[in-house]
């Protein structure tokens, strides 16, 4: 994206993006010779040109480039070297806070546990950290088509890791036909086992799926939420409750629940006094960085530096760490957000 390196001085937390979304191309390819997987390109470039998803039609056929990821995702070493490498091109972004999301109930084609996956990513991501200074944590993540005793597992899993990383609970997957409801108990088990909760919805299905994620499935965070201006009595709720959106221009575009970035309804969110923050959701089947993000929004919509700023706060003010820990990160960030000027 023409314009993101003004973005990289800009201390920024990602609170929304995905493992299996993330991979390196050339990681993608390595893992496959080591998995004996059959890839579509065995050039990272190329590789990296076939995973965007430019050709979607809806949020289900997005989500089915995640087949091949997901594939390759079935070790411990896999799991925590994608992890690390998370890290590390994050700390590359200037992103200083970094939550990544799965669902690790994905990776036990071969046999390994949800502790032993969620211990895998944890190494990851700590090795990362020690590296390169980045502070960072898991959302673990259950699918909306799943069977919710499977949530119920994944969410229970969650919370025996919060102290080895595990800050949150998610649901993600196609919305269309899938409620998240069902799965009511897992959030349940999360709340009360001191997980952050955030819910995918807005997206592909409208604003009775947000308020369905904040009134029964006890949403902290939304993820999306790009219909919410349908219902503008909803939409005041979460302004005045302070709920955080997380927003995601351009994989809302390759979806198709937005034709143009500058139709996006963040800058109505902005506006309207809402919590936002942007992320970028998959780095590799968005072909897209945090910094590219930023830059897109600003070019599309006009955002001023007092708003790139505020939104740039807003992340560290809505990440699931202890809050002890929340303002200690934000206070080591601020004098850096204060003093960026897009230059």
């Amino acid at each position: 994206m023409p314009g993101a390196e003004r973005f990289v001085a800009l201390p920024r937390a990602e609170l929304h993006v995905h493992l299996d979304g993330s991979l390196r191309p050339a990681t993608l390819i390595e893992l496959a010779d080591e998995a004996g997987v059959r890839i579509p390109a065995r050039q990272p470039a190329t590789l990296a040109r076939h995973m965007r998803v430019d050709d979607a039609r809806n949020l289900d056929d997005y989500l089915q480039r995640f087949e091949l990821t997901v594939a390759l995702l079935q070790t411990e070493a896999a799991l925590e070297r994608v992890a690390r490498e998370m890290v590390v091109d994050a700390a590359s972004d200037g992103v200083r806070y970094l939550e990544v999301r799965y669902c690790p109930a994905l990776s036990r084609a071969r046999g390994l546990t949800l502790d032993r996956i969620l211990a895998a990513q944890w190494r990851g991501l700590t090795r990362g950290q020690q590296e390169h200074g980045v502070v960072a944590r898991i959302i673990c993540c259950t699918l909306r088509h799943l069977d919710p005793r499977v949530s119920v597992e994944i969410a229970e899993a969650a919370v025996r890791h919060r102290d080895a990383g595990v800050v949150g609970f998610d649901i993600a997957g196609g919305e269309a036909g899938h409620r998240a409801a069902p799965h009511s108990r897992a959030f349940e088990i999360a709340a009360r086992g001191g997980l952050g909760v955030t819910v995918h919805a807005g997206e592909a299905a409208g604003p009775d799926s947000i308020a369905e994620a904040i009134f029964e499935c006890r949403a902290d965070r939304i993820g999306h939420g790009t219909r919410l201006f349908e219902d503008p009595a909803l939409m005041a709720y979460v302004r005045d409750r302070e709920i955080p959106i997380e927003i995601n221009l351009t994989s809302n575009l390759q979806t198709r629940v937005v034709a143009r970035a500058a139709d996006h309804p963040l800058r109505r969110f902005l506006d309207q006094g809402l919590t936002v923050v942007l992320c970028a959701d998959n780095w590799l089947m968005s072909d897209v960085t945090l910094s590219g993000e930023y830059a897109l929004a600003q070019g599309a919509l006009g955002l001023t530096g007092e708003e790139v700023r505020r939104i740039a706060r807003n992340g560290f003010t809505s990440a699931f760490l202890p809050l002890p820990e929340r303002r200690a990160l934000l206070d080591s960030v601020t004098p850096a957000i204060l003093e960026w000027t897009g230059g």
